[in-house]
């Protein structure tokens, strides 16, 4: 999917670039459901997590021509998707509406999924935002080391240490 498929992605990327729709539509089904998965994990709605992905895309299409690689892509589109849960997290802390009896309703079936669990989810909450990020793109997007490093600009040993030390702390959380 990424290895090969990169040199793939850097050709529709220079030629989304250009102004080619088309190849951005392809870009967006690349890399949707990675973006999708991330933000519904840091989120924890389904709901505003298609909300931040569809600003995210919006943003990356109106922005791509101002891209400096094509190889930072990737790199570019999540640091645009973090900045947006960003901006939905801020407003969560504005709401204050109790839960309806809608989202009462569905708060169960949301939980069924082991990964969407409350304690997981609170754990992960408490790790730097860096931290939520390198364990997102290792667990739900199925990222590398070496790919997260190059995403984020870090050196791979680095992503490993800090995957490592972000997996122990959420443990001992869950454990005590």
């Amino acid at each position: 999917k990424r290895g090969g498929g990169m040199e793939q992605e850097n050709l529709l990327v220079k030629q989304a670039q250009q102004g080619d729709v088309h190849a951005f539509a392809q870009l967006y089904e690349c890399c949707y459901r990675d973006l999708y998965r991330f933000a519904l994990y840091n989120l924890g709605q389904e709901e505003d997590a298609r909300d931040v992905v569809s600003d995210t895309v919006l943003a990356a299409f109106e922005g791509i021509g101002r891209l400096r690689s094509a190889e930072a892509f990737r790199g570019w589109i999540f640091q645009i998707l973090l900045n947006q849960c960003r901006k939905r997290r801020r407003q969560y802390m504005h709401k204050t509406e109790e839960l309806t009896e809608e989202l009462k309703e569905r708060l169960p079936d949301a939980q069924m999924d082991p990964c969407e669990s409350m304690d997981v989810r609170r754990a992960f909450q408490t790790l730097p935002e860096e931290d939520r990020m390198i364990v997102s793109l290792s667990v739900l997007g199925g990222y590398s080391s070496g790919e997260i490093g190059a995403l984020l600009h870090r050196n791979a040993n680095t992503v490993r240490s800090r995957l490592s030390r972000s997996m122990r702390r959420m443990q001992v959380l869950l454990e005590g």
